[in-house]
């Protein structure tokens, strides 16, 4: 699952560090390169009930499977060398990680319901780990052996995902029969009201949360190598390298956040403190831009937090893990479709104001966004079935696809 999520945000940050060498062999302006990165996020938000669809169907291990030879797919196909293999790639890469998305969700609830907090933590480190390698390694590579090469050499670890994912869907898969592997579990007794997820005020407040979270990751991973060469005069090479601290220092808040749940108890709480350090990077790059390193070293944390928390909420607010699913393809897809304006809005308020203190201040306001609907909806002190998680399925149904 780590492998997996390892190519669930490096296709994502992989053109940041070579956006010249793209405008100019692909001769392109900045909206298109901005375009290049905002396509995969819209597809999390446009295609998160189909991937739901597609998961019920194929079942969970199938589904990550299909996630991944996508990305293969789409990664070599991108690294072609003309402006409609890139888009097109690109298309396939946003789709694949679409499903990758709202599937893992759902298997940290099933195959880890009693640690779901500390495999969420690992889980989103992994993403950001991920993330790191693609933005440090990227540019020198292209420096080596050209962009093109470059990005099509990360489709080596997504082939490792494959390999691993396969042997370990050979063996957990085997077992089980047809009917244990279909999709969803049945569904509940007829006197046994359900309501459908966007009925619930918190889904809303968790979609509208997620966005402002990954709204502000976007905008930022795709332009903050750009913004901290021209503001400190970096070569491309290192303000890719600086930048990468933005996404190392995930790792940290990924794991301090299940901490801070089980000490303090309150989701809620945790996500606000979460919004205060989010709000360091375009507050500190406004005052003291020779901090950088403090601000993408705090931001990073905030980062690798907020997404933490929020896929906790997502696995506590479920009432079973039908829910959960469903729960995490609204919320994704939501909050990934207004994501996906943030590089190509980020991009094109630098075009307009000829400066970075715009761009700064649209980010401050998405974490504003985060901080007042996430604290309305993450769930206070666990005390209910739907803050603690799902329920157990049925026995012999836990194994379902």
């Amino acid at each position: 699952m780590l492998l997996v999520a390892l190519n669930l945000r490096g296709p994502l940050v992989a053109i940041a560090p070579v956006v010249e060498d793209l405008r100019r062999d692909l001769h392109v302006t900045a909206g298109t390169v901005g375009l290049l990165t905002s396509i995969p996020v819209l597809c999390f938000g446009l295609a998160a009930p189909l991937a739901s669809l597609l998961i019920a169907r194929t079942g969970v291990h199938r589904a990550v499977l299909v996630s991944m030879v996508g990305v293969l797919a789409g990664t070599l196909v991108r690294s072609l060398g003309s402006p409609s293999a890139a888009i097109a790639g690109t298309v396939v890469i946003g789709l694949a990680i679409t499903v990758g998305n709202v599937v893992l969700p759902v298997v940290i609830g099933r195959d880890f319901p009693s640690a779901t907090n500390v495999v969420t933590a690992a889980y989103t480190a992994a993403l950001n780990i991920g993330a790191a390698l693609t933005s440090a390694l990227t540019a020198p590579l292209a420096d080596l052996v050209g962009w093109q090469a470059a990005l099509a050499a990360w489709g080596l670890l997504v082939a490792l995902a494959v390999a691993v994912w396969t042997a370990a869907l050979r063996r957990q898969v085997a077992p089980t029969t047809a009917a244990e592997d279909a999709g969803d579990p049945p569904p509940p007794a007829p006197d046994v009201p359900v309501t459908p997820v966007w009925r619930r005020p918190v889904a809303w407040g968790l979609t509208l949360a997620f966005a402002g979270q990954a709204f502000s990751y976007y905008g930022a991973a795709a332009w903050l190598p750009t913004l901290l060469a021209d503001e400190t005069g970096m070569s491309r090479s290192a303000a890719g390298i600086s930048s990468s601290m933005f996404q190392v220092m995930a790792v940290v808040g990924a794991f301090a956040v299940p901490a801070l749940v089980a000490w303090w108890g309150r989701p809620s709480l945790v996500l606000l403190a979460v919004t205060v350090l989010w709000a360091t990077l375009p507050i500190g790059l406004l005052v003291a831009p020779s901090l950088w390193a403090l601000w993408c070293g705090l931001a990073g944390i905030a980062q690798g937090g907020g997404i933490t928390v929020l896929f906790i909420a997502i696995v506590r607010r479920s009432r079973d893990l039908t829910e959960n699913r469903r729960l995490s393809a609204m919320v994704q897809g939501g909050g990934y479709a207004v994501a996906a304006t943030g590089p190509l809005l980020i991009g094109a308020v630098h075009d307009a104001s000829g400066g970075w203190t715009a761009p700064l201040l649209v980010i401050l306001g998405a974490v504003t966004v985060m901080a007042v609907a996430g604290t309305a909806s993450a769930g206070g002190r666990a005390g209910t079935q739907s803050q603690v998680g799902p329920e157990p399925v049925a026995a012999g149904e836990e194994r379902r696809g």
